[in-house]
C-alpha cells in the first residue's frame, strides 16, 4: 500500500492547517509525524486515511500497482487514536470478536490469542465502559496491530499508557509491525516512534 499527496493544502474555515504539502508513504516505510499539539498531526493523518478531504491538492491511494477508491481505503488501512470511540456496551472479549469480524487478524489468531496478548486478560468479561484511560488504549493499539491490514496509522499512541505499558506497545510493534507501512504522529514522545527511520516536522 502506498499513498502520495501532492501539493495538498488542508483549511479550517479561514484557518490553515497544512499548505502545499508533498508526502509519499511507499510500502514498507515507516514514518513519524512530529509536531507540537495544535499542529495539524491528527488532521493529516484523518486525510491521508481517507476520512478527510483536502481543501486543495491531490492524493491517490494505490496497492500492488492499482489504485484504490477513496471509499475502500479503511479496509487496507488500521488506526488507533485517543480520540476513536470504542463501543462501551462491549466487553473486551465482545470488543475483538466484533472487530476481528469485520477484518482478518494476522496469523489466524485466536480470541484467547489476541485477548492474550491485551495484557487484560482479568478483564475481558468487563463493559468497557468501566476502563481507565489506559486500558482503552491499550485494546485500541491492540486491534490496530493484530488486524491484518497493509498499513497501520498511530496517533499519540502512548496517551495514557504508564511505563509498563510503554513496554508492552514497543513489543507489539516488535510482534506484528514488520513488512508494514506504519505511520506514527507524535509530540516529540521518542518512545512512541523510535522505529521510524523517517521524521517529517510540522
Amino acid at each position: 500500500m502506498e499513498i502520495t499527496l501532492r501539493e495538498a493544502s488542508k483549511r479550517y474555515g479561514y484557518t490553515w492547517i497544512f499548505k502545499n504539502l508533498d508526502l509519499s508513504l511507499a510500502s514498507g516505510s515507516r514514518t513519524a509525524i512530529l509536531g507540537a499539539n495544535g499542529s495539524g498531526k491528527s488532521t493529516l493523518l484523518q486525510v491521508l486515511s481517507g476520512a478527510q478531504s483536502l481543501s486543495d491538492g491531490s492524493i491517490a491511494w494505490q496497492r500492488d500497482e492499482k489504485a484504490v477508491p477513496v471509499d475502500k481505503v479503511y479496509e487496507h488501512i488500521s488506526i488507533a487514536a485517543p480520540y476513536l470511540e470504542l463501543i462501551e456496551e462491549f466487553t473486551l472479549t465482545e470488543l475483538v470478536k466484533f472487530h476481528f469480524s469485520l477484518k482478518k487478524p494476522l496469523f489466524n489468531l485466536s480470541t484467547d490469542a489476541i485477548i492474550d496478548r491485551s495484557g487484560l486478560r482479568d478483564k475481558c468479561r468487563y463493559p468497557l465502559m468501566y476502563f481507565s484511560s489506559g486500558m482503552k488504549q491499550r485494546a485500541k493499539l491492540l486491534l490496530a496491530l493484530i488486524a491484518d491490514t497493509p498499513m497501520v496509522f498511530l496517533d499519540e499512541p502512548l496517551s495514557n499508557l504508564d511505563a509498563d505499558a510503554a513496554i508492552w506497545y514497543r513489543k507489539l510493534i516488535d510482534d506484528f509491525g514488520a513488512n508494514r507501512t506504519m505511520l506514527v504522529c507524535s509530540n516529540h514522545q521518542k518512545n512512541e516512534y523510535d522505529f521510524c527511520t523517517r521524521e517529517i516536522h510540522l
